[in-house]
């Protein structure tokens, strides 16, 4: 299921754009696209989201793809195109949230490349800070029009020394992690297989035992032998 939503913030200068809050929109799609934004519920929150004390404008929308990579459909295109009407330096979040593992948010930021700009042979993104960086494109999405139709932005995420602190330390593994009981049903059932385990290879070694008892001093020989041979094989 796919969810989309509008971002809030503000265009600091000629290159950057801030993103400070996002709201959900009612719209919801079950492919690779979702439907067009309901300027009348969007009008309507904005207002109620000024009475709180957020008076940002909107910079652009996001959605997901869900499992599908980072991307724009040519319904996404033509959305992002409405929002470039209003602003041109309007952008377009992707976000996949299934390919989003621990440590690692899988996530694109798009705007439109303009026909003629690609006619004249001109380079349509311009820079001058060297923040973040541009990742490489995948397959799938270069076959879906990136830099043909539009190309990517790169993402920085503003944190103090103490967020960035917090988040490099909240998968580090603590001396308390050795302190920690486990459930009692599951470390119960984690024994009993263990126990089991054992029982099988001690039920497996007495029966290798029997049958080498059971075998004449020649047939034994041989078979020390091919076990000889068998563990200097490398």
């Amino acid at each position: 299921m796919e969810v989309m939503g509008l971002m809030l913030g503000e265009f600091v200068d000629e290159y950057t754009v801030r993103v400070v809050d996002v709201f959900a929109m009612p719209q919801s799609g079950t492919g690779v696209s979702v439907e067009a934004v309901d300027h009348v519920f969007q009008t309507n929150m904005l207002d109620m989201l000024k009475q709180t004390g957020r008076p940002e404008m909107v910079v652009g929308w996001y959605h997901s793809h869900p499992g599908f990579g980072c991307w724009l459909s040519g319904v996404d295109i033509n959305t992002q195109q409405s929002f470039e009407a209003l602003n041109q330096r309007a952008v377009a979040v992707v976000v996949d949230p299934i390919q989003s593992v621990k440590g690692k948010v899988v996530i694109d930021a798009f705007r439109l490349i303009n026909p003629q700009t690609m006619m004249l042979g001109q380079e349509p993104r311009q820079t001058t800070s060297n923040l973040g960086h541009l990742n490489k494109p995948s397959i799938q999405a270069l076959i879906h029009g990136l830099n043909r139709h539009y190309y990517s932005i790169a993402i920085n995420y503003r944190k103090n020394e103490l967020e960035e602190k917090m988040l490099l330390n909240l998968h580090k593994k603590k001396w308390t992690d050795g302190l920690t009981l486990k459930r009692f049903d599951t470390h119960s059932k984690t024994n009993e297989q263990t126990v089991q385990e054992m029982l099988n290879l001690a039920i497996k070694y007495n029966k290798a035992v029997q049958e080498e008892d059971e075998l004449t001093p020649e047939k034994a020989g041989n078979c020390k032998c091919r076990k000889a041979r068998c563990e200097k094989t490398p």
